[in-house]
């Protein structure tokens, strides 16, 4: 099974642009209401701090993800979805034989959530990777879900 997040790129370019644009205008704003009040400058900075904030959470939480279960190894895939594709600076791959899966595990906190991959290599190292899938449909990741468990209960009706 392969599937992928590649269709949100387009809404996290808006948001992003939104973002970028209400800072500006909040800037632009600033500068009116500080000859008035000194209050008001500092409410306009913690706007700004705030849009700060909720920028970098964005950036924090949009990243590409790509799931290919087809033939004998499993691949997982986590990319930036901005500037990816000359900077591969938040890559994260892992390639791994259907044999190795040990277990896995979503997380859901309340803006983030997370695929929890335990492998073991062929020399039975134990290790465990997480992926960011914040920006995957639930149904998507309800086919993730099935598709890992049933490597798993295929690994066990073998053993």
């Amino acid at each position: 099974m392969r599937t992928n997040n590649s269709n949100v790129k387009n809404t996290i370019v808006s948001v992003y642009f939104i973002l970028v644009v209400l800072a500006i205008v909040m800037a632009t704003l600033s500068r009116v209401f500080s000859d008035i009040t000194s209050d008001s400058a500092i409410a306009m900075v913690l706007v700004l701090v705030g849009f700060t904030l909720i920028f970098f959470l964005v950036h924090r939480v949009s990243k590409y993800f790509e799931y290919d279960s087809d033939g004998l190894n499993v691949i997982i895939l986590n990319k930036g979805l901005m500037l990816s594709d000359n900077f591969n600076y938040r890559e994260k791959r892992i390639e791994f034989a259907k044999d190795n899966l040990l277990a896995f595990k979503f997380n859901n906190f309340l803006f983030y959530r997370t695929l929890v991959i335990y492998t073991s290599n062929s020399r039975g190292k134990k290790s465990k990777d997480t992926f960011n899938v914040t920006l995957l449909t639930k149904k998507k990741r309800r086919y993730i879900r099935q598709s890992l468990t049933k490597i798993i209960k295929l690994k066990h009706k073998e053993l």
